[in-house]
């Protein structure tokens, strides 16, 4: 993979990303904000985005959306744990609520 074919994959990942969380901001802010682990300043402003700002955002050159936990137990809990799914998903969401959300620096 080249460099332009992998801008070109970060583009189309943000885009995607910036769409779907708009819709889900729209949808359920509260939701959307504990899913996104966002804070409400962002939620707000990626509500309001129209058109033309998230195509302009999405065409940066850096991912948007990141890993919400530096916790490799967290990880293992989501990709290894077999014994009950439900269960081991539910702590590992509770584990990454306690998480600060993202903040404009």
């Amino acid at each position: 993979m080249n460099a332009n074919d992998m801008m070109a994959e970060i583009r189309d990942a943000n885009l995607s990303y910036l769409m779907l969380a708009q819709q889900m901001i729209r949808f359920d802010k509260a939701t959307a904000v504990f899913r996104l682990g966002l804070g409400q300043e962002i939620a707000d402003l990626i509500e309001g985005m129209n058109n033309s700002q998230i195509l302009k955002l999405a065409g940066s050159n850096m991912m948007l959306a990141r890993f919400r936990f530096d916790d490799s137990a967290i990880l293992m809990m989501l990709t290894n744990y077999n014994k009950n799914r439900v269960l081991a998903n539910s702590h590992a969401a509770i584990l990454m609520a306690g998480q600060a959300v993202e903040e404009i620096v």
